[in-house]
């Protein structure tokens, strides 16, 4: 994610860190900044030695992303997503929508999705294995499942419309 820092007491400016950060590391290098033990249990690493400029050959070199479909915001699907240094492959589950894969060093601005390109099958292929083997390892396979809170997003007119109809190409085709 892009992100400036500003801390001339802790690391000199003017650095691009090419490291892969993301929000969840945030906290950790506010804690450490300010000197407070990391809580156990948190899945973020303190950025400081990277704005420190002192590499580290342990970072992370792929990030796993998680969001579980939600009662109140109905319209936003549970999504898994892999990102390494080169591609982000997008897994939807739940809904038939296509999933995405995008090629990070030929499209940085994620404009083309390749999830269709025969060319990349085995990429894809390959990022789904490490997507489910991610999952597995972080008990991320169970599904969670709340307790409504808040109010109801029932929105659909029962006297208009109908709901959309599973398309024809995506329907199975037997040989």
């Amino acid at each position: 994610m892009p992100l400036l820092a500003r801390c001339p007491e802790l690391f000199a400016g003017g650095k691009v860190v090419n490291e892969m950060v993301a929000g969840l590391d945030i906290m950790p290098t506010v804690l450490a900044a300010v000197g407070v033990t990391m809580p156990q249990g948190l899945d973020g690493r303190s950025m400081l030695p990277l704005l420190q400029g002192k590499p580290d050959p342990k970072w992370r070199t792929e990030l796993l992303y998680e969001y579980y479909w939600e009662r109140n915001f109905p319209q936003t699907p549970t999504i898994h997503a892999l990102r390494t240094g080169r591609y982000k492959y997008i897994h939807y589950y739940g809904i038939w929508d296509i999933d995405e894969l995008y090629d990070l060093q030929e499209d940085p601005l994620e404009t083309t999705n390749l999830i269709s390109n025969p060319e990349r099958q085995a990429t894809i292929e390959e990022l789904n294995k490490r997507l489910f083997d991610a999952l597995e390892q972080t008990n991320g396979m169970k599904i969670p499942l709340y307790r409504d809170f808040g109010r109801q997003s029932n929105k659909r007119n029962p006297t208009k419309g109908r709901a959309a109809d599973f398309p024809d190409e995506l329907k199975s085709k037997k040989p």
